[in-house]
């Protein structure tokens, strides 16, 4: 609807015409302050513009009255255009709102990325559900989105996890005494894996600490394959996953790069790269003293790769205690040649998680983490995504489980989910057919009722505003305001046996519309029964 009135102000007035919703709903649909803009173009009263413009849109057939105020001009909508949309959006079923044009924009998306050295924790849960609804939302608008997940498979932390195994199996099954480094994997995901290791390989395995890069490969392969387990149950599968490991074969090319565009130099027998001439606080060291490549010259080589793959833009998601990184893997990708804007860096906050006022209770299994795959068995996997969408993801966030399970409007997946199964109810009581209903007059209908279906026929206009703004919470606000309002209508008026009732379903059948569509690109599958 936002859409197809700010269409027709751009071509009448030949501008680009905002829109606004007025505060007061008795002034309007909506209201623009164009005649303000225009006023310093033509040097004539905002006013006397805005009663102008007013008459020419008052013969405009979807406008039912225009009328200029202080300079505003106030559109309210004509019940036919209502009709004519509503009509539109329930022919468009599960396609409505969305983009029919050709590929916007190539995008590389890249997020989660947790180390393959454990299961994923709740802090990655967060950052996963966002990526994939936003992968979503933007393949709902046109654009073209490859996922991609990269996978941090070289360096000292999956010889770490070898080492742990190792060290594990020996003291436990083997009963060996054993003498453990400062840093470890601890958990009982590490003793399944030890004995994994030792059913599959034997004793003669743990005898010598040659082994541990093998175990290394061996662990990191099951927990990345649980990793992926985790994610398909909440809906997330990969378009691809990227080894790092893989990449190292090109640091020599890339750090010859760097070079030829005076990106490093040499200090202290480190390699540094000068990220400080791109807004770094400080150089860093991309290589150390004993020419062994630092993080950095992974995410460097990673970088170059995407990069060369020539995606119109880049989006990563990330860890908020990886807040440091942007600045100089900007740098170091200025310092490759390609352009830094490209790549957008979104960043993840912590989870606080409570169960009935108190901490949730750590996992023994992850070594004291909150583990993604218990929270999905307490609440399950709508009302995880439900409420790790519910909030901006630079925002921290806490929440009780237990609310979650509570089946009344304070559990919002409930509420949404409730209005569209009472919505499917009463298609089910009502005697008229869906041809009947989408062939219903909308002429008369009470303004409550037009109110609602103002609300549904907005969802183009949010989720749009969503994914431009990153900001997937708009979307769940939406829902549950489109919930409520649809609950307020249902419980003050009747609608099935009145002489509007067709009318209204027909309101009601593009309220359902919304709610499903929204929920889907959430990840979450509407309920039509409960």
């Amino acid at each position: 609807m936002y859409y197809q009135v700010k269409k027709i102000l751009d071509n009448i007035l030949s501008s680009d015409v905002i829109l606004e919703r007025p505060k007061n709903k008795e002034y309007g649909h909506y209201a623009t302050p164009i005649a303000f803009s225009l006023a310093k173009i033509h040097k004539k009263s905002p006013t006397l513009i805005a009663q102008e413009i007013a008459e020419r849109l008052s013969k405009i057939n979807e406008f039912a009255r225009v009328d200029a105020l202080n300079g505003y001009i106030n559109i309210t909508l004509s019940e036919s255009f209502f009709e004519k949309l509503a009509s539109l959006a329930i022919e468009q079923g599960s396609d409505f709102g969305k983009y029919q044009g050709s590929i916007k924009k190539k995008i590389l998306l890249e997020y989660v990325s947790a180390n393959p050295t454990g299961p994923l924790h709740i802090g990655h849960a967060r950052g996963a559900v966002f990526g994939d609804s936003l992968c979503r939302i933007g393949r709902f608008l046109g654009y073209e989105i490859t996922t991609e997940y990269y996978i941090n498979d070289a360096g000292s932390q999956i010889q770490m996890l070898g080492l742990s195994i190792y060290l594990a199996a020996r003291e436990h099954f083997l009963k060996k005494e054993v003498h453990y480094p400062e840093q470890y994997y601890k958990g009982e995901y590490i003793l399944d894996l030890a004995k994994l290791a030792l059913d599959q390989y034997g004793e003669e395995i743990f005898e010598s600490q040659d082994s541990i890069l093998m175990l290394s490969e061996f662990g990191k392969d099951l927990m990345l394959q649980e990793i992926k387990e985790n994610l398909c149950e909440v809906g997330i599968v990969f378009d691809h996953f990227v080894s790092e490991k893989s990449l190292y074969s090109k640091w020599s090319e890339v750090l010859g790069q760097l070079e030829k565009n005076g990106g490093i130099y040499e200090d202290e027998g480190k390699i540094w790269l000068r990220s400080s001439a791109f807004g770094d606080e400080k150089d860093r060291v991309v290589v150390r003293e004993n020419n062994e490549p630092t993080y950095l010259a992974g995410d460097i080589i990673y970088h170059n790769d995407k990069f060369m793959r020539n995606y119109d833009h880049y989006i990563n998601i990330w860890g908020a205690d990886h807040h440091g990184y942007i600045a100089r893997v900007k740098a170091a990708i200025s310092f490759l040649g390609y352009d830094a804007t490209r790549l957008e860096v979104l960043l993840s906050q912590m989870v606080s998680l409570l169960k009935g006022g108190q901490p949730y209770k750590m996992s023994k299994r992850a070594g004291n983490f909150i583990l993604m795959k218990d929270v999905v068995g307490d609440i399950g996997s709508d009302a995880l995504r439900f409420i790790f969408l519910s909030k901006k993801s630079d925002t921290h966030l806490e929440f009780d489980i237990e609310e979650l399970k509570k089946q009344d409007a304070s559990n919002p997946i409930f509420y949404i989910n409730y209005a569209n199964a009472r919505i499917h109810t009463m298609f089910q009581k009502s005697c008229f057919t869906q041809e009947q209903i989408l062939r219903a007059s909308l002429e008369g209908i009470h303004k409550d009722a037009q109110s609602l279906l103002f609300s549904a026929l907005s969802f183009p206009r949010v989720i749009e505003t969503a994914f431009e703004e990153r900001g997937l919470q708009k979307l769940c606000e939406y829902l549950k305001m489109l919930a409520s309002e649809f609950h307020s209508y249902y419980n003050a008026h009747k609608i099935i046996g009145t002489l509007s009732e067709a009318s209204v379903l027909k309101v009601c059948k593009v309220v359902s519309l919304c709610i499903t569509i929204g929920l889907d690109l959430l990840g979450i599958e509407a309920k039509t029964k409960m």
